[in-house]
């Protein structure tokens, strides 16, 4: 096996496609389906099946996938120990939308600034499929909502967030979910933590949820709130960055449903030069987060 069979092997996986997998490797469909051949005539295996239009992985193909995320890691982490311990290679973080557009850019600076040598790759998502791509190995870490409830996931914290609801200006104060029962909801995808959030105020207050309309940006969101066409739910700090804030109206949410915290997270065991450096310049931006950690626990 090589390490280029291997790339091309997670990219199939991971997308369960060959013609999207040679879009995100940059290559023609034709070469992985001849490379993922000659793997499986190595092995003497068949790793994927199809079903439905789609590329499943096989039984053995499961196991391989795991085996394949613990090799690049050992990979990584013989690079930096070469280089004195030093952070180098491949590291692919993943952080929900908010967090890209609020808190990330300054630790992405920070950290291309240090560690020149590390190739960082950033992939936003809801964090339902953030956690997917810690489990699968795609993903080296995520900041994504917590704190980790999985046995096989660490985290540390980055910061803590308050969700607020929006509305159209003139809408009367919301004390409750029956007070936007019915009303369509703008969202992000299945899988959005925020959205579940909200979906468990309104079962919470005993209030029918209206239609959930999925939009994949919070200025969409934003402006389809302004125009009177539903509400939406997004963090104080989101809001505060997008224009046209001033012309929503904003309501505050009753905990538990108002409070929210963003960690970094990671497989327990898969700790390398890269994610230590990582989480060092998150708490050397971030240090009231330990405070909030002791506060939370």
């Amino acid at each position: 096996m090589e390490f280029s069979q291997l790339r091309i092997f997670q990219a199939v996986a991971q997308e369960e496609s060959i013609t999207r997998a040679a879009e995100r490797l940059h290559r023609v469909p034709s070469n992985l389906s001849t490379r993922l051949k000659q793997l499986e005539e190595q092995l003497g295996v068949e790793l994927f099946v199809r079903e439905r239009q789609r590329l499943q992985l096989s039984p053995a193909g499961k196991v391989l996938l795991d085996y394949t995320a613990r090799l690049f890691a050992l990979h990584d982490e013989a690079h930096a120990a070469v280089q004195g311990g030093q952070p180098a290679g491949d590291f692919v973080l993943g952080t929900m939308y908010s967090t890209a557009a609020i808190h990330l850019p300054a630790l992405l600076a920070r950290y291309h600034k240090r560690y020149p040598a590390v190739n960082l790759q950033v992939q936003s998502g809801p964090s339902g499929e953030l956690l997917e791509g810690l489990l699968t190995g795609r993903l080296d870490a995520a900041l994504v909502d917590g704190p980790p409830e999985l046995a096989v996931l660490d985290g540390v914290l980055l910061c803590e967030e308050r969700l607020v609801l929006i509305s159209e200006s003139d809408h009367p104060p919301v004390l409750s979910a029956r007070d936007v029962e019915g009303r369509s909801v703008f969202t992000f995808r299945q899988g959005c933590s925020y959205r579940m959030r909200l979906e468990s105020w309104f079962s919470h207050d005993h209030a029918a949820m209206g239609r959930a309309i999925e939009i994949e940006s919070y200025p969409g969101m934003l402006a389809c709130v302004i125009a009177g066409s539903g509400v939406a739910l997004m963090s104080e700090s989101m809001l505060a960055s997008l224009p046209g804030r001033e012309s929503v109206a904003v309501h505050p949410l009753p905990e538990p449903f108002a409070s929210a915290t963003t960690w970094l997270m990671w497989r327990k065991g898969m700790v390398g030069a890269n994610l230590n450096a990582w989480i060092e310049e998150q708490q050397a931006l971030f240090p009231s987060a330990q405070s909030l950690v002791r506060a939370i626990a």
